[in-house]
């Protein structure tokens, strides 16, 4: 009774505040029975009403039932389906709109564009901006953030910018949307000049803009730009909740800054599991794998369940360390309380893999319902540094007929084929990338064939390829080159890449050590010591080789001739018995890979006091014979120690692995599985 007295003016802000489907029904039926359905406003309203209840066929029940359709029923009905998830039919409504030569106005390409941006339909989305164009919206504020948003959400960086350059008026949200853009196309450099552009514009960042630069700073390595915004944040008194102490965390640790970055987490008042698994991931991509685990654990005994990004990083932290037991361990947890998915089955492909099953790794392979890129290109790289270059060859195979290989996929199949000295495959396929697949070769492309060739002694037709390269050569094509001239004494070649490797200056010191091992070698004493010099110089100390080896689930490593074990002396007595049996055998110590200038009978023992061999008489003692042992280096294994640990796997009937910087040793019966090719 009440609602037949209300006028047309009356019943729009009743609609707005009704929340009720039977009582918008009865707003509903008043508005038939009295005439006043006729009533645009209204109707609209009541369009929108129903919406908001999700009652999405009454609306467009409501909808279709109008006799002349203005822009507000239309934008009325466009928004609803918007609002309830239904991006298809907003498109497809705005189609009709468009059809019946309704103007659109500015809501309605901003809803529109919106859908396309859901759907990742750029083309429709170009089409709706044409048209918003045509119809005098092209400084609209609002439809040129969404036409930014629809272009760098479909990683279209270049036409979003161009846009945005043209834009006569432009708010924080456009800038946002650049910003944020930029960063998630990886082009975090391009990022911080837009926040510097904006900053002379006289704008100031906002939280989601101070986001996107720590996102920036971790992609660039930049942690002077990470520790600017986060000082900014503190001056300006922006809110910091745990979403923003978050991103400072992952910041700081992705740049290696992880006791700053253990610090903030630990000063977060609340913490979720993203939280914990940006701490954890952080020290296990900087190779900090024994921190990374102990994380997990303690996330647990905070009451935090582990989501698959923490898992993902533990089992990459196990496969730093080849901790076997605690990969399987959370192997079993996956298995028990997360529902298997694409992203965890890679990981634990890669962990069995790093941890010498090779057989596991396969066998989780097999069982996955779909593979995507990235799976196939980690198996195809698994059994490349197991030395299986046949194998990876043959999934290779098979992949590029379910699914197109991408550069990534040419590196782990290039690099397989050099593991396993497969010259002419190497050859082939690297033409093949090019020709076929029209894929222009990388550095890494042309530094896995120059290894290739270099290694098996085609060092002449490997400087030919360098010469041939359209870029210059950086230094890991020269290294490449110089590892192989070093294998195969090929001095004057490799004096050649020696010097070009110094003329770059490299950035780690296992290739200065590499450079000053091979001057060694060629028994050029003064360049050895002046590569040396040049890498104290650049303020770099040698990293010290270590092995460790896994006994009863814990991790035990050893540094040359460290003497601090407490069996040192158990070790050492065993390591003189073996090396008694394997001189019987006919043994003969390789002092050349001692590569200073000292007397033979100082050098033999220190090819004694080598880590892996320290790391697999404590193995030896420890386990139940028969039992595997696994052993990781951190550099490479030495020609000696290589054929040492041949003898010991005869001498004491045991499979012994060896997972070195490069590549995996499978020791059994006196053979390697690297045909003593690495």
């Amino acid at each position: 009774m009440l609602l037949k007295n209300l006028s047309p003016n009356e019943l729009k802000p009743l609609l707005l505040g009704c929340k009720h489907r039977a009582l918008i029904s009865q707003i509903h039926a008043v508005m038939v029975s009295s005439g006043l359905f006729s009533h645009g406003n209204s109707i609209a309203q009541l369009i929108s009403s129903y919406g908001k209840t999700g009652d999405l066929e009454s609306a467009h029940k409501v909808f279709d039932k109008i006799p002349q359709r203005r822009v507000d029923s239309w934008n009325a009905i466009i928004i609803a389906y918007s609002k309830n998830g239904v991006p298809v039919e907003v498109v497809n409504v705005y189609n009709q709109m468009v059809l019946e030569s309704v103007k659109p106005d500015s809501s309605t390409f901003t809803v529109a564009l919106k859908a396309c941006i859901i759907l990742q339909d750029l083309e429709m989305g170009e089409k709706i901006w044409e048209k918003a164009i045509y119809c005098g919206y092209e400084n609209d504020v609002f439809v040129g953030s969404s036409v930014l948003n629809l272009y760098a959400k479909c990683g279209k960086m270049d036409k979003a910018i161009d846009v945005f350059e043209k834009m006569g008026k432009r708010d924080i949200v456009c800038w946002t949307t650049m910003i944020t853009g930029f960063v998630q196309s990886g082009k975090g450099r391009e990022a911080v000049d837009l926040y510097r552009w904006m900053q002379k514009e006289g704008l100031v960042g906002d939280g989601v803009v101070m986001l996107s630069l720590m996102q920036a700073s971790a992609n660039i390595a930049d942690t002077k730009l990470g520790s600017s915004v986060h000082g900014y944040m503190i001056r300006r008194a922006l809110p910091m909740d745990v979403n923003m102490l978050t991103s400072l965390v992952d910041m700081y640790a992705k740049n290696g800054e992880l006791e700053i970055a253990t610090h903030v987490f630990r000063k977060m008042p609340s913490k979720n599991a993203v939280s914990w698994s940006a701490l954890i991931s952080g020290f296990a991509q900087n190779g900090f794998a024994v921190n990374a685990l102990q994380l997990l654990i303690e996330m647990q005994v905070s009451g935090f369940t582990p989501d698959v990004a923490s898992l993902v990083s533990a089992l990459l932290a196990c496969s730093h360390v080849g901790s076997l037991k605690l990969g399987r361990s959370i192997h079993g947890y996956v298995g028990r309380k997360v529902i298997m998915d694409q992203v965890l089955s890679t990981a634990l492909i890669d962990m069995y893999a790093k941890c010498g099953l090779i057989s596991c790794a396969r066998s989780i392979y097999d069982n996955m319902s779909s593979k995507d890129l990235i799976c196939w290109n980690t198996i195809i790289a698994c059994y490349g540094i197991h030395g299986h270059g046949r194998e990876a060859l043959t999934l290779f195979q098979e992949m590029k007929d379910k699914i197109e290989p991408d550069h990534a996929t040419f590196a782990a199949l290039l690099s397989a084929l050099s593991h396993s000295g497969l010259v002419e495959e190497g050859r082939h396929w690297f033409d093949v990338m090019i020709n076929e697949y029209k894929i222009k070769p990388s550095e890494k492309h042309y530094a896995c064939l120059v290894d290739l060739l270099a290694r098996s002694g085609e060092v002449e037709e490997a400087t030919d390829l360098i010469i041939s390269m359209e870029t210059k050569p950086g230094v890991a094509v020269w290294v490449a080159l110089l590892s192989g001239c070093h294998k195969h004494k090929k001095f004057s070649i490799g004096e050649l890449a020696a010097n070009r490797v110094l003329e770059l200056i490299p950035e780690n010191t296992g290739t200065f050590i590499l450079v000053a091992n091979f001057f060694a070698a060629a028994k050029m004493w003064d360049k050895a010591a002046a590569a040396r010099k040049l890498m104290k110089k650049t303020g770099m100390t040698k990293v010290p080789g270590y092995s460790a080896v896994e006994v009863n689930g814990r991790l035990h490593a050893f540094l040359m001739g460290d003497t601090s074990h407490p069996q040192y002396e158990q070790i050492m007595e065993l390591l003189c018995n073996l090396e008694n049996e394997m001189k019987a055998m006919g043994y003969v110590p390789k002092t050349e890979f001692v590569l200073q200038n000292l007397d033979e009978e100082v050098k033999v023992k220190m090819l004694c006091n080598h880590s892996e061999r320290l790391a697999i008489a404590f193995g030896l003692l420890n386990t139940a014979p028969g039992t595997r042992l696994f052993i990781t280096k951190n550099l490479r294994v030495c020609g000696d120690c290589h054929e040492v640990t041949k003898f010991i796997s005869v001498i004491v009937k045991r499979d012994i692995i060896v997972r070195d910087a490069k590549r995996f040793h499978h020791f059994k019966d006196g053979i390697c599985s690297c045909g003593d090719y690495w």
